[in-house]
This record gives C-alpha cells, structure tokens and sequence, in this order.
C-alpha cells in the first residue's frame, strides 16, 4: 500500500515537472517580455509627460490646470501600461476593463455636483475670463480680488479682507464682471448741485478739479455730464479714467476736491427734500 502511494506521488511529481520544463520558456519569455515594455513604457511615459509640460509652458497654461491635466495624463498612461503589461503576462484583462468602467460610473454618479465644478474649473482655467489679481464680481452679488484658481473652486479676497470660496460651476454659468482685464478703470459717480446753480460753471469747476488730478488720464478724455434732473437737484456724472491700481485713490481724491471747489464757489450740494404746501379753506 505505501509503494502504491510512493509511486503514484512520484508519477504526479514527474508530471509536475515535465509540465515545468515545457512551459518555463514561455513563462520567463513572457516575464522578460512584460519587464521590457513596462521599463519602455516608463521611458516614454516620462519623455511625453516632460513634452506635455513644455507645451503647456510655451501655451502659458495656468501652473493649476498645468499639474491638474499631467496627473490625469500620468494617471491615464499608468493604467494603460499596466494593462500592457498583465496581458503580455497572459492575464484576461476583461475583468479589469469591467471594474475601471463600473467604477468610473459609480464615481460619475456620486460626485455630479463636483464633476459640474470641476467643468467649469476648466473652462475657466482654459477660457481665462479672469486671472489671480483680478478684481471681479459675479451675478451672486460677490466681488473681490482672485487669489487663487483650481479646478474646483475661485477664492476671493473682498476689500473688507474676507475669504469667499465660489464652486466653479456657479460661476462659470454666470455673467462676470472682470474691473481690471483691461488695465483700466473709469469713475463714474454723481454730484448733485441745486437748481439755481449755473451748470455750465458746475461742469468747469468739475473739469479743472479733474485736469488738476495727477492720476487721472487725458486719454481717454475726462467727462462731466448732466445726467438727469432728480427731485431735489441736478446730476452730474464724473467719468475719469487711471490705471486700475490707482482707481481706488484718484476716485476718492476727485469726491473730496469736487466738493471742496462746489463749496469755494458758492455752488450748493443739495441733499434730499420736499416742500410742503399747505392749504387753508375759507
């Protein structure tokens, strides 16, 4: 009884081995082949990643989108290579395309909110309605200078010195308004002057304050306009152009020095009014 045990083990064994040989020339082949293409894969995954990013920087690529689209080339090229690889070891990679795809719709369906704030974060990062410092305002009644832009969110600093984080889907489908794309602002408040005043000598008052302010540009050409005949005084509208740096400064140099030359003048800045009349029955 032990022999028969003995020689059936070492008619498996034999076996075992037979079957080793012959296929030990396909096995190491197949390891030797899969070890060359992942190191050439390697090779040419970094020599495209190092193109890729020259690319961008000859583009002047925002560095956020720059790191953001490497890694997502880095990621897609990873994967591919792996799945070279296995197959070349003889691995049905069927399964693995199964899982990258279900896993891929799961995450689609969980992160949809995200996925919209990741879309616009391209768009804006491709499109570049604005930049870091900027100073914008979107339709959500939020303003401030951008500080930083990824792929998901804006983040502003309002003037009040506070930190507003925006989702990027919000405001990629929303109006912007971009104050300093152009390197250029414009005033554009009202004074008021009473009624009795003469208006042509308001405006020329108004124009000398304004030819006198070192800030303010020639080109384009300052203006001082009647605007509108309110309830209690004339409107006249100040329309100057600066750099946008020095938009803040000028603006209030014009409102102090404006009023201070009405008053010298004599010419009143009337606040809001009403006249009653009162009338008695006999």
């Amino acid at each position: 009884m032990d022999d028969l045990k003995l020689n059936n083990v070492q008619e498996h064994w034999q076996t075992f081995v037979s079957s080793a040989v012959s296929w030990a020339p396909r096995i190491i082949t197949a390891v030797i082949s899969a070890l060359l293409i992942y190191l050439i894969g390697a090779w040419l995954i970094r020599l495209i990643k190092k193109l890729v990013r020259k690319a961008f920087q000859k583009r002047n690529m925002e560095p956020s989108l720059q790191q953001f689209l490497l890694n997502l080339i880095n990621w897609g090229l990873n994967i591919l290579l792996f799945i070279v690889v296995v197959t070349q070891l003889g691995v049905q990679t069927s399964a693995f395309v199964a899982m990258i795809g279900a896993a891929g719709l799961a995450v689609g369906l969980a992160l949809q909110g995200s996925l919209t704030n990741f879309a616009g974060g391209i768009l804006i990062l491709l499109l570049k309605p604005f930049k870091i410092g900027d100073y914008i305002s979107a339709s959500a009644d939020v303003a401030g200078t951008v500080q930083e832009i990824d792929v998901f969110h804006t983040k502003l600093i309002t003037p009040q010195n506070q930190l507003i984080v925006i989702p990027n889907g919000e405001i990629s489908n929303k109006s912007i308004t971009n104050y300093t794309h152009l390197g250029m602002r414009k005033t554009w408040f009202n004074i008021g002057v009473s009624y009795n005043a003469d208006l042509k000598q308001a405006k020329s008052i108004l124009m000398d304050v304004i030819e006198n302010n070192p800030l303010a540009y020639k080109d384009p050409a300052p203006q001082v306009v009647v605007t509108e005949l309110g309830d209690s005084a004339v409107n006249l509208s100040i329309r100057v152009a600066t750099s946008t740096e020095n938009f803040w400064t000028m603006n209030e140099q014009l409102m102090i020095d404006c009023k201070a030359a009405l008053d010298k003048a004599g010419i009143e800045i009337p606040y809001p009014q009403q006249d009653v009349h009162i009338y008695k029955q006999s």
